[in-house]
Parts: structure tokens; C-alpha cells; sequence
């Protein structure tokens, strides 16, 4: 039980990095992105060739895979730039769904569908399997830690104010002066690295990926992660990620202890209390458990 709890928290960790990228992209800047996945499984497989076949130290493929993910959100930004609501998220689940199909045929570059296997962990091997969780676990908070307080005094600094002004109406920021354009590319490049790097750590934790294991319901999770905790909280989008998988995980439990049903059932039942309790929170709290906070400057008051 204890390394099943190790685990799980290994994989908040990952789904709260997911979170603060997305929370850059969607909760500043106001774009919504359906395509975190396909960013994921780019750092995932990158930083997975670069230390399989290339044999790169393990840092140094987190690095590329953060990089080629960033260089991805780059290209996505410039290709959407001009796209809102409905059609930019249809735009970027269609960029995931790319991903995958060509993680699935490139058979020469990924192997197709049997995946990539022996990816290296760091001192696997050399530690037993409890204590590289152990180290896992501080490397992937570490990461989140890290990424936090980077995030957190950026949404306050005036990069994270221009952002706001665009995700409130992107047209009264360009006649303020500000390039629209170059500060939506800056966003998706930031958070598209933030989920890259999540993706590569993923990949050299589980040792093993295939395309099945970036289905466009992962960035489902994350978005309903960062819509719980708080869109534009960064430390909403950290304790959304670890609510959200406290329900996948704590549900299973629950349907399993309910006598008289088959598995299915037991599948469907653990569905619904998770979709209750998010329709739940969501209705109570609309604003997230943490809600977004920005600092109002009053103007002085005036002298007699």
C-alpha cells in the first residue's frame, strides 16, 4: 500500500505540472487548449529517443523534450492565433490527436504501437523499486515546486498582466500597444514546455510508452484539475491536479467495496461519483477552491 501511495503521488505530481502549463495557456492568456496531451507525448518521446537510441544523459532529455514541446506550442500559436472559443479548442485536440496517430504508424521513429520500452530512470536498477519511487517522487515535486514559484511571480510581474488584459479582450490590449501576437506565442511556448517536461519525466518514471497511453482523456483530467482548483491559481491548478486524482483513485476503492455488481457496473458506478462530486464542487464553488487573485492598484486619493 505504501508504494501504491507513492506512486499516486508521483502521478499528481505530473498532473499538477500539466496543470500550471495549462493554466498559463488557458488561465492568463485565455486560450483554451484541448491538445495538452499531444505536447505531453512529445516530451514524452523525445526525451525516450534522445536517452534510448542517442544514449543523452537523463537531464538533458527533460531539457529537449520541455524544448521541443515549446518549440510545438510556437508553431500551434502562430497556426490559432487568430481562432477563439470553440474553434481554437477544436483546432488543438485535433494537434493531440496528430500526435498520436504519428507516434502509431512512424514505426521507424517510435516503434508504432508496441511502444518504446527500457527507457532509463535515474539509479534504477541500482535502488530497489521502493526507493527509486522514493526518489522519483522528490524529483517530480521538486519540478512542481520549482515551477510554481516561477509561475506564481510571473502571473504577478507585468508579463502576467499583459496576458490577463488579452484573455479579457485582446483587442483593447493591441490598441494599448501591447503585440498581441508575440505575447499568445510566449504563453503556449511556456506552457507547452511546463506539460513537455512533464511528458518526459512520465516517460523515464513508467519505463515504458506507447501511443494508447496518450488518449485525449488525460487532458480532460487536467482541465476539469485546473477548472476545480481555480482557472488563473497557480496554487488552485496544483491542489485541482491532487483532488483529481484523489477521486480517480479513491473511487475505485469505494465501487469495489459495493457488494452485488459486476465490473462493469463497478466502472460505471466510479464514474459517476467522480462526475457528482466535480458537478458538486463546481456548482458550490464555481470559482474553484482557490480562486484567481489580482492586485488592484487605487489611485491616490486627491489633496484639498
Amino acid at each position: 500500500m505504501e508504494a501504491y501511495l507513492v506512486a499516486m503521488l508521483v502521478f499528481a505530481g505530473f498532473y499538477a505540472l500539466m496543470a500550471l502549463g495549462l493554466n498559463v495557456i488557458w488561465g492568463l492568456a485565455g486560450m483554451v487548449n484541448l491538445g495538452l496531451v499531444g505536447f505531453f507525448a512529445v516530451g514524452a518521446y523525445a526525451s525516450a529517443l534522445l536517452t534510448t537510441k542517442l544514449m543523452w544523459p537523463m537531464p538533458l532529455g527533460w531539457a529537449a523534450g520541455a524544448a521541443l514541446a515549446a518549440a510545438a506550442g510556437a508553431a500551434m500559436a502562430v497556426i490559432v492565433a487568430r481562432l477563439r472559443g470553440d474553434y481554437l479548442a477544436i483546432v488543438t485536440l485535433g494537434f493531440a490527436e496528430v500526435i498520436r496517430l504519428v507516434a502509431s504508424n512512424e514505426i521507424w521513429l517510435t516503434n508504432g504501437t508496441d511502444g518504446i520500452s527500457g527507457i532509463p530512470g535515474p539509479w534504477r536498477g541500482a535502488v530497489t523499486p521502493q526507493e527509486f519511487n522514493l526518489v522519483f517522487l522528490a524529483i517530480v515535486w521538486t519540478a512542481v515546486a520549482i515551477g510554481f514559484l516561477l509561475l506564481a511571480r510571473l502571473s504577478h510581474s507585468p508579463f502576467g498582466r499583459v496576458l490577463r488584459a488579452v484573455r479579457e479582450d485582446e483587442d483593447v490590449a493591441a490598441v494599448a500597444g501591447k503585440p498581441v501576437l508575440w505575447f499568445k506565442v510566449r504563453a503556449f511556448c511556456l506552457g507547452a514546455a511546463i506539460v513537455g517536461l512533464s511528458g518526459a519525466l512520465y516517460a523515464h518514471y513508467n519505463a515504458y510508452i506507447a501511443p494508447d497511453g496518450f488518449a485525449p482523456l488525460l487532458t480532460i483530467y487536467v482541465v476539469l484539475a485546473l477548472t476545480a482548483g481555480g482557472v488563473g491559481s497557480m496554487r488552485g491548478a496544483v491542489l485541482g491536479a491532487v483532488l483529481v486524482l484523489v477521486l480517480l483513485e479513491g473511487t475505485r476503492f469505494l465501487a469495489a467495496a459495493v457488494p452485488g455488481v459486476s465490473p462493469v457496473q463497478k466502472a460505471a458506478l466510479r464514474e459517476g461519483i467522480i462526475a457528482l462530486s466535480l458537478i458538486l464542487l463546481l456548482r458550490l464553488r464555481p470559482q474553484g477552491l482557490i480562486p484567481e487573485r489580482t492586485r488592484t492598484l487605487h489611485a491616490p486619493k486627491a489633496t484639498p
